[in-house]
Formats: structure tokens, C-alpha cells, sequence
């Protein structure tokens, strides 16, 4: 892989290679008088990575992000961004990273483009450069945002807009996205999907926060689960299914009634649909290739497997539901446990 040099202006020491994690954090521990807001959390992030940050309200999102920042200092722990100090090096490491909250405050008498052009001049002396100046254009249009208007008379979705377009056309190596399409309309949703995998191809990493499961399901090449200021797991999506079981569909010519008594098989139960009867089982991951052996013996006419999903994961550790997450009841979350 080729080194990657430090942008002008990194102290010297703050260089990275290809082979380096862009971050790295290991046993960070941060305490709010008696909270223990971080308690010994350990998170890497590669290069040219989209990485999912998951977990309920008040899991320690947030205060990881503000310590990676530099604007929390940790009790204790190491923490490097580029091989640096976030909260020694920070105006140096900030050359090199963009960061979009799930709330954007926006300058209410100024248009949305000259809040951009802003944003993009503090970052890089190279903010007027032509690659620059085609890139926020480009993102502009993609956007459908009117740059035009007073911020004072967007929308929420729309000032999101502006934070994101200035984060994504600056020439950096990082984005910290802390529910970055909060607002955002489907429509909006799928095009930040299409430009994050365009940034990933492009070398760069993303540390993505987020409650719309289905978007870091698509989107995260690993993923790092945090429960009351720990990481719990931290894995590809392929290596954390281990954590739940797979539902399998089945038709046969042969009776299925003595799958229940095989061990892995869980919640086996009759499915009818358009006059034709199925089998529907949940098994366990480490017993998928016994049952679907069984299953060929009683000759299989058609199958469907589906994969745990990454909601199915959160659920295993959580027994809810994320709150914002569409399957929540506005009023409630489900307290189903996992299995």
C-alpha cells in the first residue's frame, strides 16, 4: 500500500501509513462527576472504511465522537486520530477530518451556500480550488438544495444539507457523522448512501453513528456495538451473525413436525400463503448445516433462508428496539428479549 503523507502543517509525528488505523482507541474511560459516561471502550477504524457506531441513547456515541474531536478530555485511555493526540493536536488533526451532528445551528442571515463556502474556508487554505469549488457544486445539485436562500428559512432537513455538503466536498481523509441524515427525507436518504460509498472508493473512512439500521447495514464495511460505555462487539455484519439465528422458509414432501426436537431449531410454526404450506424455523448459526442436511432428507421443494439482520443484533444485546429506529412505536419500544 503507499504512505500517505501528512498535509501541510501536521506536526511532525502525526504522518500515517496505509497500514495504520485512522483512529485508534483503546480502554477510554470518561466520567461526568459520578456518570461513567466511557468505561474502558476500545474502537479502531481503518483506512478507507465505513465503520457503523451503534447503540441505544445514552450508550457513549456522542461523548466518543466530542473526545475524538478533541473537545472532551479522557480520564484515561489512549486515543490517536492519525497517529496523533485529538485533544494536544487538534487544529492540526481537524485539517484532515470533517464532522456533521444530527442538530446543525446554521448562521440564520446568511444563504446556505455562503454558509458552505464558510465552513469549507476555515477547513483548507484550498477551499476556492477548482476541485473543490466542482465538488460542492456537484453536491449541491445532488442535494437539491437551493444555496440561494436565507438558512433562516430551511428546514431541518435542509440545513442537514448544508453540514453535509460542506463535510463531503472538503479535501479530507476522515468524516465523524453523528447522525448525519437526521430530516432527511428516503429520497435524500439514498443519495447519502450512493456519495458515502462513492467517499469509501475514493480512500476515505467514516465513523457512522446512526439509527436507521438498514443504512449501516448497507453502508459499513465493519461494525462496532456500545453498551453503557463499552464495546460489546465489533466485527464485519458476516462475523457478528453468529450472535442470532437465521429464518429458513421451507417446503417438503416429507413431514417436518420432527424439527422441533433437533437441537438449534427454535419457534417452528406453519406458514400459509396463496393455498401452499410452509414450514417456517429460526436456527442457530452454529447448527445451519445439520438442519438444512435434515431438511434435504425430507426433499426440499423450495427454501428461503434469511440472514439475521443487524436489527436482530442490537435486539440480542439490548432486548429493544432502538428508539427512532421505523419498527418503534412512537409511544414505546418493544421489550421483546431475544433469544
Amino acid at each position: 500500500m503507499v504512505d500517505l503523507p501528512a498535509p501541510v502543517g501536521v506536526p511532525k509525528g502525526l504522518g500515517m501509513t496505509g497500514h495504520d488505523p485512522v483512529i485508534q482507541v483503546e480502554d477510554l474511560t470518561k466520567s461526568f462527576g459520578d456518570v461513567l459516561a466511557l468505561d474502558k471502550l476500545s474502537l479502531q477504524i481503518n483506512p478507507a472504511e465505513v465503520h457503523g457506531f451503534l447503540g441505544p441513547n445514552g450508550s457513549g456515541k456522542s461523548t466518543t465522537l466530542r473526545v475524538l474531536l478533541g473537545l472532551l478530555r479522557p480520564d484515561s485511555g489512549t486515543v490517536r486520530v492519525f497517529g496523533g493526540d485529538p485533544w494536544r493536536d487538534a487544529v492540526s488533526l481537524h485539517r484532515r477530518l470533517a464532522y456533521v451532528p444530527g442538530e446543525v445551528q446554521l448562521w440564520p442571515n446568511l444563504s446556505g451556500g455562503e454558509v458552505i463556502d464558510v465552513f469549507l474556508r476555515l477547513r483548507s487554505r484550498d477551499a476556492g480550488s477548482r476541485h473543490v469549488t466542482r465538488r460542492r457544486d456537484e453536491l449541491i445539485e445532488r442535494f437539491g438544495l437551493n444555496p440561494r436562500k436565507k438558512t433562516r428559512t430551511y428546514s431541518k432537513g435542509n440545513r442537514q444539507k448544508v453540514a453535509l455538503i460542506a463535510a463531503l466536498a472538503a479535501d479530507v481523509d476522515l468524516l465523524l457523522l453523528d447522525e448525519p441524515t437526521s430530516g432527511l427525507d428516503p429520497l435524500m436518504e439514498v443519495v447519502f448512501q450512493q456519495i458515502i460509498a462513492e467517499t469509501r472508493r475514493e480512500g476515505r473512512s467514516v465513523l457512522l453513528s446512526s439509527h436507521i439500521l438498514a443504512q449501516v447495514e448497507a453502508l459499513a464495511d465493519r461494525i462496532s456495538i456500545i453498551r453503557q460505555g463499552r464495546t460489546v462487539e465489533s466485527g464485519s455484519l458476516s462475523q457478528m451473525r453468529h450472535m442470532t439465528r437465521t429464518t429458513i422458509e421451507v417446503e417438503t414432501q416429507g413431514s417436518t413436525a420432527g424439527l422441533q426436537q433437533l437441537e438449534g431449531v427454535h419457534d417452528l410454526r406453519m406458514k400459509t400463503t396463496a393455498g401452499a404450506s410452509r414450514t417456517v424455523l429460526e436456527v442457530d448459526s452454529d447448527h445451519l448445516a445439520q438442519i438444512t442436511a435434515h431438511l434435504a432428507s425430507l426433499g426440499v421443494q423450495s427454501l428461503v433462508a434469511h440472514p439475521p439482520t443487524l436489527e436482530q443484533l442490537l435486539i440480542r444485546h439490548y432486548g429493544v428496539i432502538p428508539e427512532s429506529h421505523p419498527s418503534a412505536s412512537s409511544n414505546s419500544v418493544s421489550k421483546t428479549s431475544a433469544p
